[in-house]
């Protein structure tokens, strides 16, 4: 007789089912730890120090240290599971905190939290949890997966959209995405409060977790310069016709879009339009010289049936998200001699190398994930107008 699937879609019993439960001592990878306990699973917690706790204990608004660590022993404790504490300081340092000073000081602006989940959380924790005989490893993320009835798993955006994390889970590889669970994804915030509350763990009116976890108050310019001592640069602050209006301590202290805390004395509203590290030149125009009608990617993982070499010629229907805060939007993605290429349908304000562009099978609420990349810095001549000094570019 077949043994019918479990919740995780296993076909074993839940007693006779191993799960990982990466705790990292919130509100959200607590409650993934006691339901599946209270549903009869092996369930096995993990929780992993990624930086400094002495410097994090009473910091609200962090994750992966001091008083977080102490909250998921304790939930361990209370609903009856094994429970580890993993010191991957050095790795979170040398995949996620050296990478990000690196990009920006580059003239980027990098997402932490992507290659956090690329590297160390899923590529390194599942690592460990195959040592461990585990069939799954569970995160409280807020995305759904589901059987594709090919053998593998897909990804897609989650119930609640205020809290859909897919945009941070785009880089997530298949073979990593077979493995894991995500038994949040079908549920909103409130929920989870409330299942926290009835399971009895205490902390279920935790805060989130806001910053960077390794970020003090947002502080990151902070952070790189303590990292890279003197490799940030001053430099000029230029306007796409070519005057220099002012200048600035290094163009890690900026971003495109930024409209604030430029610190100049204009007739018009002017916005970041491009950050060059090289030169160490930020350069600045009107709102309407922010629109982007095209990206162009880096590092893509590619998570749709149809393989890229295999698009059609007139490209392929999706939709795209340029900052995690924004719904997608409808695009076209194509191929040509330069590769990958993002065609949107209409402008996309602040779009900046370095963040993601996360691409989905359409714009709707239950959009499966096909993949993403990096976005690169588009050449100066798409600039519109084109900057007066793009022929001093080296």
């Amino acid at each position: 007789m077949t043994t019918p699937l479990n919740s995780l879609d296993i076909a074993k019993p839940p007693a006779a089912t191993r799960v990982v439960a990466a705790m990292s001592g919130g509100v959200d990878s607590s409650v993934v730890a006691a339901l599946l306990k209270r549903e009869g699973y092996d369930v096995i917690g993990v929780t992993l120090q990624l930086y400094d706790h002495g410097a994090a204990v009473h910091r609200a608004g962090a994750c992966c240290a001091g008083q977080d660590i102490h909250d998921a022993r304790r939930v361990a404790e209370a609903i009856g599971i094994p429970h580890y504490v993993l010191d991957y300081e050095s790795r979170f340092r040398d995949a996620v905190i050296e990478r990000f000073a690196e990009s920006y000081l580059a003239g980027e602006t990098p997402i932490p939290c992507v290659e956090c989940n690329r590297t160390v959380k899923f590529r390194d924790l599942l690592g460990l949890a195959r040592e461990l005989g585990a069939d799954a490893l569970a995160t409280g993320h807020y995305v759904v997966s589901r059987d594709l009835g090919t053998g593998h798993r897909g990804l897609f955006r989650a119930a609640d959209a205020a809290r859909d994390q897919s945009y941070f889970l785009y880089a997530t590889t298949q073979e990593q995405l077979d493995l894991l669970r995500f038994p949040l994804g079908s549920i909103d915030k409130a929920q989870t409060r409330a299942l926290a509350a009835e399971l009895g763990l205490g902390i279920a009116d935790k805060p989130d977790s806001q910053d960077i976890c390794f970020v003090p108050n947002g502080r990151y310019a902070d952070v790189i310069e303590k990292l890279k001592p003197g490799a940030s640069r001053p430099g000029e602050i230029v306007h796409l016709d070519g005057r220099v209006l002012g200048r600035h301590d290094g163009v890690l202290r900026y971003t495109v879009g930024q409209r604030k805390g430029l610190g100049l004395s204009a007739a018009e509203p002017l916005y970041v339009l491009r950050l060059d590290a090289d030169l160490a030149r930020v350069i600045v125009g009107p709102r309407e010289a922010l629109g982007v009608r095209e990206i162009r990617l880096r590092d893509v993982n590619w998570l749709g049936d149809l393989s890229l070499d295999a698009l059609p010629v007139e490209g392929l229907d999706v939709a795209v998200r340029v900052r995690s805060t924004r719904a997608p939007r409808e695009a076209r993605l194509m191929r040509d001699e330069d590769g990958l290429k993002i065609e949107l349908a209409s402008d996309e304000e602040g779009v900046s190398p370095g963040q993601a562009c996360v691409i989905y099978t359409d714009a709707g609420p239950d959009a499966r994930v096909l993949g993403g990349g990096t976005i690169l810095r588009p050449p100066l001549a798409m600039l519109t107008p084109a900057p007066a000094f793009a022929h001093a570019q080296p």
